[in-house]
């Protein structure tokens, strides 16, 4: 295996599919282990991920376990065949799942904890009829601009030329005109709230509650926060996960803290290549790869072996 050191990312929300983790729970068995864990505690998980549809799997309260599951599943596969993580990260409720893979959580304990999560989340969105947009061909700065105008928050520093912000659904149709003045693009999401923003504040402070009396262990490899864009310090649990909710993802920057840590490869763990194409526009020397099934898997280990 090469000397670099490894990373591992674990997918968002957005990144769900039908038949997720199916081939990975038939070849794996840590992968076969934990969604037998979450099917245990969510009766109807493992059915929703391997035949449910995409109207179900959609609804908040349905993905945020099943991706968090699904991405446990293929990081502790990958690992199973040998390859350890020097350093893991999340996106959003995949942050969950990186606590949970760096031994700061057990597994069941991460699965309730996105399970109210989500609850609460859906809840918030409800009652802030809130949405998001993403914004492209646009700077930092010029995105803020815009968003000042409107009743809008830059919530996902995704990439370079990439930002996605949270905005009242009443605002969307202005919002993209003034940014298409501005010589960008904004592109409307499919999701239930203005996540990662104010909007989300009720959520946030409700989370901390939840999150009251949860032990954490110290991790078994270094573990980024989206809020912080650093390294999870020891007693900070709770306080970055419930900010994380209600403050921006700082995704970019994260990517190229553990570039300059010394991270060689990224490999994506969990459904879709989301995170795989955002890590490549940021443009870091490093090798990115993914693994959402057994074929995937085969794949990735087989190009870490020849690096």
């Amino acid at each position: 295996m090469p000397a670099f050191k490894t990373a591992f990312v674990l997918s968002g929300q957005g990144s769900q599919n039908t038949g997720m983790g199916k081939s990975l729970y038939e070849a794996s068995k840590k992968a076969r282990e934990v969604m037998d864990i979450a099917d245990r505690v969510l009766p109807g998980l493992k059915e929703l991920c391997f035949y449910g549809s995409k109207e179900e799997l959609s609804r908040t309260v349905n993905t945020q376990p099943a991706v968090m599951t699904v991405d446990v599943m293929c990081a502790l596969a990958v690992m199973e065949a040998g390859v350890k993580p020097d350093a893991l990260a999340g996106f959003s409720l995949g942050e969950l799942a990186a606590l949970s893979v760096s031994g700061m959580l057990p597994f069941e304990t991460a699965l309730r904890l996105v399970v109210r999560r989500a609850e609460l989340m859906d809840e918030c969105a409800e009652s802030s009829e809130s949405t998001m947009a993403a914004v492209v061909k646009l700077s930092e700065s010029d995105t803020a601009l815009v968003a000042e105008r409107f009743a809008a928050y830059p919530a996902n520093f995704n990439c370079p030329g990439q930002i996605v912000v949270s905005l009242k659904r009443s605002e969307v149709s202005q919002f993209s005109s003034a940014v298409r003045e501005m010589g960008g693009r904004a592109i409307p999401l499919s999701v239930s709230g203005g996540f990662h923003s104010p909007y989300m504040s009720p959520a946030a402070a409700s989370f901390g509650k939840a999150l009251s009396g949860v032990e954490f262990a110290k991790p078994q490899a270094a573990v980024y926060s989206n809020f912080t864009s650093d390294i999870y310090e020891f007693g900070s649990e709770a306080e970055l996960l419930q900010k994380q909710i209600d403050h921006p993802i700082y995704w970019e920057k994260v990517v190229r803290r553990m570039s300059d840590s010394g991270v060689g490869a990224f490999i994506e763990c969990g459904p879709g290549v989301t995170l795989s194409g955002l890590i490549k526009k940021t443009g870091v020397p490093a090798r990115v790869l993914n693994v959402e099934s057994a074929e995937s898997l085969a794949d990735a280990l087989k190009a870490l072996r020849e690096a």
